[in-house]
């Protein structure tokens, strides 16, 4: 198991230096789940909730989110966002709205941190624009799903397809 490397040999946190480290091109995609009432999904695919475009909102949301990650959680550092790509696969026949978020960068560390928080914050402003009908609605299965660049290479998360919302 690696050792955690946010706290020094006296246990308190830190920051980790990441200055001596190279510059790399580096990926990293992260997906989330909403899932709703019925009436609610179909108001988002007919565009008549009174906010307003909720997917498009929500995209520029988590666009917004993968470039201020670094201001929220405490030990991640910034990063220069070179892309963030965000997909909505709805599924009428689960009602809900799978996002998938794909954050680029050149640096010296990942994106990790930032698909996650983007695919988070996308889900809650879709939460957020349609709150007024429907309090029910749950964000679940928030997860990376790949991340590449870097010392550690390559990871990819093995997904069941019970996972995977299937497209309707």
């Amino acid at each position: 198991m690696k050792e955690l490397t946010h706290f020094d040999k006296g246990g308190q946190v830190r920051m980790v230096d990441i200055s001596a480290k190279p510059e790399t091109v580096r990926e990293a995609v992260a997906r989330g789940v909403i899932y709703m009432k019925p009436g609610t999904f179909r108001m988002i695919e007919d565009k008549k909730i009174s906010k307003g475009d909720v997917l498009g909102v929500a995209r520029v949301a988590g666009i917004m989110a993968a470039k201020r990650t670094h201001d929220i959680i405490p030990m991640c550092h910034s990063i220069e966002v070179t892309g963030v790509d965000i997909t909505f696969r709805p599924s009428r026949e689960r009602n809900c709205i799978e996002i998938k978020v794909s954050v680029k960068t050149v640096g010296k560390t990942g994106a990790e941190m930032d698909a996650i928080m983007s695919v988070s914050v996308t889900a809650l402003t879709i939460y957020d624009m349609c709150k007024s009908v429907d309090k029910d609605m749950t964000i679940t299965d928030i997860c990376l799903l790949k991340k590449s660049g870097g010392k550690s290479g390559t990871y990819i998360r093995k997904v069941s397809k019970s996972q995977s919302v299937k497209e309707s």
